[in-house]
């Protein structure tokens, strides 16, 4: 089975891909700031912080865009 219509099978909505983005991007900009202030870490650990973080919210985007198309069938 195609794991995207799995996942639509077990009742994954496209809703809670697209709500997984949005947290993604906001838990990036938090890990970020909180990176930043920790006096052990130097700028560039607070830049991989944010952007590890923030690679996600494309792909739970790209999840939600396939769930939406598989929802609509």
């Amino acid at each position: 089975m195609h794991p995207v219509k799995y996942l639509s099978s077990i009742g994954f909505r496209s809703d809670y891909a697209y709500l997984g983005a949005f947290v993604s991007i906001a838990l990036s900009l938090i890990s970020w700031l909180f990176s930043r202030g920790n006096k052990h870490h130097d700028k560039a650990q607070s830049d991989r912080w944010g952007i590890f973080v923030g690679h996600w919210a494309p792909t739970f985007m790209a999840l939600g865009v396939a769930l939406t198309l598989e929802e609509r069938d």
